[in-house]
């Protein structure tokens, strides 16, 4: 049990340590490390690499936004398999619609209640 939560302590941690290493030492904004880790996410799904990580450390691989590569890559994998060459179109919306439908709707409902005052 202990066991388990260093692992996804230690997983997670690495994986924002090296985003935090590529903002700092090779000066990438934001943006570009968010791209690079849903795109890094996906690639390391198709070739099996990924699923080993998530095995090992559980939330500590799938919270992170490289997990949301790695989402997509898992739901365009099985779209495939079920419906050929349209998985390819339809999997990855399918497999990630939940967490895109609550980050629009929390989104919204956020900025209802909370009134944005503009800088001077």
């Amino acid at each position: 049990m202990l066991l388990d939560y260093i692992k996804v302590f230690f997983v997670g941690g690495l994986i924002c340590l090296i985003a935090q290493i590529m903002m700092d030492y090779f000066k990438m904004q934001t943006p570009y490390v968010m791209v690079t880790y849903v795109t890094t996410g996906t690639i390391l799904t198709f070739l099996g690499i990924y699923e080993k990580i998530v095995n090992f450390g559980g939330a500590g691989a799938t919270v992170p936004i490289i997990g949301f590569g790695y989402s997509l890559g898992k739901g365009v994998m099985k779209a495939i398999e079920k419906d050929g060459f349209l998985g390819v179109f339809t999997g990855g919306v399918t497999a990630t619609a939940g967490g895109i439908a609550a980050a629009v709707f929390f989104g919204y409902i956020v900025s209802v209640i909370f009134n944005p005052k503009s800088k001077p």
